[in-house]
C-alpha cells in the first residue's frame, strides 16, 4: 500500500502488459492510477489525488474523507440491548464503549 494526504492505494503488477495499475481503496469514488516503474506509480498515484481533489473542487464538492471515523454497526436488538446496559453502568456513552472493545481487540491481535 501507498500513502499519500491520507488516501491509501494498492498496486499491483501486470506481468503481460508490464504496467503497474492501481486504485485508491479507502473511498467510495472510483481513483486509478498507472506506470511501469515505482517511481512513475508514486507519482501517478499522487498526480491522481491532486487532480481528485481540484476535481472536487471546481464541481464545489467536498472531496471523500478517507476514514471519517464514522461507521454503522448492524447487531442483533438483543447484543444492542446488552451493550447499551452495559455502557449505561459504567456511565459511557455507547460509542465510547464500542471504540474501547474494538481498541482492546486490536491489541490482542499486535
Amino acid at each position: 500500500m501507498i500513502e499519500y494526504k491520507g488516501y491509501l492505494g494498492t498496486v499491483e503488477y501486470d506481468a503481460q502488459a508490464k504496467i503497474f495499475h492501481g486504485d485508491i481503496v479507502n473511498i467510495r469514488d472510483v481513483i486509478t492510477f498507472q506506470g511501469t516503474t515505482v517511481n512513475e506509480i508514486e507519482k501517478a498515484f499522487r498526480d491522481s489525488v491532486n487532480d481528485y481533489i481540484a476535481w472536487c473542487e471546481e464541481e464545489g464538492v467536498e472531496p471523500e474523507k478517507p476514514y471519517s471515523g464514522k461507521f454503522n454497526v448492524r447487531l442483533s436488538p438483543e447484543l444492542h440491548r446488552q451493550i447499551a446496559i452495559l455502557a449505561k453502568k459504567r456511565r459511557v456513552s455507547l460509542n465510547s464503549f464500542v471504540e474501547k472493545a474494538i481498541t482492546d481487540e486490536i491489541a490482542l491481535l499486535t
